[in-house]
């Protein structure tokens, strides 16, 4: 609520609820259901995210506590669509997630890897098929693999920020691919925190 810039009035009118069942949930004198955790989920614009009863073994009392990992979801978006997307912060249609026990600073999305640009024959290498977890709002220092448009392009890049001489390069991890120079006419949509290959 704080991050979002909302009052427990203003959240209790998006609930159509009183301020006083609002204020025993934050008191901790009631606890609020599943059902009603999401609706405040989505009445604080993170409708991508998702409480979830987590159901398993049970562990000893002494690991419990270490052993326990929340998951999160976020949208899988698409490489065409992601530039529109990101500018009118659309619903992503067909709703599609995947979870991740990373906690995103922005809104992040996944995106399906495709071609080799980032498949190294060493290294870090990042083949078609992964996905990768994007941050918009973690900053892009050098080092960091980006998310990134150019003015003129209809599609986002995927590619490492590098720098050089003072210059800053996106750069693919694939040495048979250029280097571009990142100029003013580019902009970074958000940095991989992630990526995950499934078998």
């Amino acid at each position: 609520m704080e991050d979002r810039k909302v009052t427990q009035g203003e959240l209790a009118e998006r609930l159509g609820m009183s301020q006083g069942g609002v204020g025993h949930w934050l008191n901790k004198r009631r606890a609020p259901s599943l059902a009603d955790m999401n609706r405040v989920l989505v009445a604080l614009g993170l409708g991508y995210l998702e409480v979830a009863l987590d159901i398993r073994e049970r562990a000893d009392e002494e690991t419990q506590e270490k052993s326990y990992n929340p998951y999160f979801r976020y949208p899988v978006s698409d490489w065409k669509g992601l530039c529109e997307i990101r500018e009118e912060r659309a619903s992503y249609g067909p709703a599609r997630f995947e979870l991740t026990d990373y906690h995103a600073q922005g809104d992040a999305f996944w995106l399906p890897v495709t071609g080799d640009a980032m498949t190294a024959p060493s290294g870090l290498s990042i083949s078609a098929g992964m996905m990768i977890l994007v941050d918009p709002a973690i900053a892009a220092e050098p080092g960091k693999l980006v998310v990134a448009q150019w003015a003129e392009s209809p599609q986002a890049t995927f590619r490492q920020l590098l720098e050089e001489s003072g210059q800053r390069y996106l750069i693919p991890l694939n040495p048979t691919y250029p280097k571009q120079l990142l100029t003013d006419d580019c902009r970074i949509l958000g940095v991989v925190v992630q990526a995950t290959a499934k078998f």
